[in-house]
């Protein structure tokens, strides 16, 4: 087993009055030639987006791209003709393929966001964007780590293009988790967004990040601290 261990005090950061993010790897003006990405995960910012702000229209092409919001709500606008909101409990997936344009904007006047947006390298270029929002909170069970995204068009959750899987859990304090890979190959990274977790005996605290890669046939031992919210993201490693 070969892990990569993240403190959240070691990520770079975005700061412009309106926004605080912060960047797991390498992103805008942050760069660290150790920390480009994790496999096909390219991107994990953590960012809180103040009242009535955000992200105005902006390309993307040929990335998976994943909103996952925390605290508050996000309202998003695209070249496709979507205009939606999503809140906490929910998560936004789109394939930017051929090419799309979309903005973010905090969709409360006087509440921050807060929010998770993660870019996954594809295995397909040049698709037909789509976009998909769906009730991340139905789909969780307690004190285990749950798929809510995975490359089946036709499981519960979201489908991207790309052997990958997200999970989430929810954990009470003192609770066990084995978790195995859907494929060999893959390697997992955690981030642990609140709360407080051992993995492989790896202390980890909020906005920590930790990479497992030749993961042993018995899987991986996570231990919850605290009432803890874990996020995995399963990738391949060749990318």
């Amino acid at each position: 087993m070969k892990t990569i261990y993240h403190p959240a005090s070691s990520r770079g950061t975005s700061r412009f009055g309106w926004l605080d993010s912060r960047h797991t790897f390498s992103f805008g003006e942050y760069f660290n030639p150790e920390r480009i990405q994790f496999g096909a995960l390219r991107v994990l910012n953590d960012d809180r987006v103040a009242p009535g702000m955000g992200f105005g229209q902006h390309p993307h092409r040929d990335m998976e791209i994943i909103s996952i919001p925390l605290e508050g709500s996000l309202k998003h606008r695209d070249s496709m003709g979507n205009e939606h909101t999503i809140t906490a409990g929910e998560v936004q997936l789109m394939s930017a393929g051929t090419g799309i344009e979309h903005a973010e904007i905090n969709g409360s006047s006087h509440q921050p966001v807060h929010f998770l947006q993660i870019w996954i390298l594809p295995t397909r270029k040049g698709v037909t964007p789509r976009y998909q929002q769906f009730d991340l909170d139905g789909l969780i069970n307690d004190n285990q780590l749950t798929t809510f995204i995975s490359p089946d068009a036709e499981s519960n959750g979201g489908w991207l293009y790309q052997q990958a899987w997200f999970s989430m859990g929810r954990f009470t304090k003192e609770t066990t988790e084995h978790f195995h890979l859907n494929r060999t190959a893959n390697g997992v990274y955690y981030f642990l967004i609140s709360g407080e977790a051992q993995i492989n005996q790896q202390e980890l605290l909020p906005g920590d990040g930790f990479g497992v890669s030749d993961v042993p046939e018995g899987g991986i031992e996570v231990i919850s601290q605290a009432n803890t919210q874990l996020l995995a993201i399963e990738v391949p490693l060749n990318n």
